[in-house]
């Protein structure tokens, strides 16, 4: 597939990387991931004076109301960076808001590099799976209380705010709608509708809340750690946190289908990064081979090892071709919000497109950064899993994004579960 940035976008993109190989190079980033806040101030403002806070946001919020394809190239960057600030954490939070539309005050502040976001999704027993939602929610007077536990929060301790994602405890929320109020509610179950679901079903598309809460909310803990890859996560307790009626997104039991197009406008987000990183660990093991001596010349001279590099690079442009399929996709499904309120059936088939391609992207670049980080790391020998190194800490965010939003063997089952897929083979 050949696509190349726009004017606008490659300038951004080149701008990104002047201010990381200037202000955030490889002992930089160290510093900042080693530091005891894991992010760096600084960073984040130059971030938020480049534009990037403010591209995903729409227009009317005070954004560039740039798309998937726009994102593309500053995606790109961060990964080939390996930026560890709450970007991704805080734009995904913002698509969110987006879908569910409303919220323009929060958007704004969003825009502005004021708030940071953290999207709190997932639980111990949902592992890839995040409509298995354990964490209940009932309406009270005035607003809505919250029961539940949240696992691996990316930069959930960084944020101003965290979307959290929960379900109706008995159907205790379907009888009271996001402008009334009063006491707990009682009716109906929370999986009804087309799926034929009951309250206690925790992984139908219906009966999802979704619901904006506040950092210094009260009965909220959380608490932070490291990554694996550098980067910030919290697991998040939820005590009774009652946030107001206006916290909800969307409406209230039918944010299904904004969580669905969400995780795929992040899954797809991931792609972009992932790509970004496996171009610069690539670039980085052929500088070795061709630095690296042995028996009098350099090994990239080899031709067991010029073979392997050889099969790094189609998986590298095979990444790059679903990665850009996947964006492009985005971009035209446009709003999956409305996917199971009676949209068109041109918009229907933009968002089954939307999901199959996504789930497509996600396994393919997830096999291709296992074969280039796994690669990359024997090419280099020992000094590879060294701290020293940036490969040991480009395979790290490699493998840690091939587990996030789902990993290749969810997606496979995604992709095979798709309409059509079983007729057609």
């Amino acid at each position: 597939m050949h696509f190349e940035l726009n004017g606008e976008q490659q300038q951004l993109a080149d701008a990104i990387r002047r201010w990381i190989g200037r202000d955030y190079g490889f002992e930089a980033r160290r510093a900042i991931v080693h530091s005891e806040p894991g992010v760096s101030p600084d960073a984040w403002a130059t971030m938020v004076e480049l534009g990037l806070t403010a591209l995903p946001v729409p227009e009317e919020h005070g954004g560039f109301g740039g798309d998937a394809l726009a994102m593309f190239g500053v995606m790109q960057e961060l990964g080939r960076g390996l930026v560890v600030e709450p970007y991704m954490a805080t734009v995904l939070g913002a698509e969110f808001l987006r879908q569910g539309g409303g919220h323009g005050a929060l958007l704004e502040r969003v825009a502005a590099g004021d708030v940071k976001l953290a999207c709190a999704l997932g639980e111990q027993r949902s592992r890839h799976d995040a409509f298995e939602i354990a964490t209940r929610v009932e309406a009270v007077d005035g607003g809505y209380r919250l029961h539940g536990e949240k696992r691996v929060v990316l930069h959930g301790a960084e944020a101003n705010a965290l979307i959290v994602s929960a379900r109706g405890a008995q159907g205790a929320v379907g009888s009271v709608s996001s402008g009334s109020t009063g006491d707990v509610g009682s009716v109906g179950s929370v999986g009804s509708g087309d799926s034929g679901g009951s309250g206690d079903n925790e992984q139908d598309m219906d009966g999802v809340s979704l619901f904006v809460v506040p950092r210094d909310s009260a009965g909220l803990r959380v608490t932070g750690y490291r990554t694996l890859d550098g980067l910030r996560a919290a697991n998040v307790v939820l005590d009774g946190v009652v946030v107001a009626r206006d916290a909800v997104i969307g409406a209230v039991e039918e944010g299904g289908a904004i969580l669905d197009a969400a995780l795929d406008y992040g899954a797809g987000l991931l792609c972009a990064e992932a790509l970004g990183a496996m171009q610069a660990l690539f670039d980085t093991t052929l500088e070795y081979l061709k630095t690296r001596q042995q028996f009098g010349a350099p090994i990239g001279k080899f031709q067991a090892l010029q073979h392997r590099m050889a099969d790094m690079a189609i998986h590298l442009e095979q990444a790059r071709s679903m990665a850009l399929l996947a964006a492009l996709a985005l971009a035209r499904s446009g709003s999956g919000a409305d996917a199971n309120a009676g949209v068109s059936r041109d918009a229907a088939a933009n968002i089954e497109t939307r999901r199959r391609v996504v789930s497509a992207a996600k396994y393919r670049v997830g096999l291709a950064a296992r074969f280039i980080g796994q690669g990359a790391i024997q090419l280099h020998g020992g000094m590879g899993v060294t701290d020293e190194l940036p490969a040991s800490h480009y395979f790290k965010r490699l493998s840690t994004i091939e587990l996030t939003l789902g990993d290749m063997d969810h997606h496979l089952e995604r992709f095979i579960a798709q309409p059509g897929f079983r007729e057609a083979a």
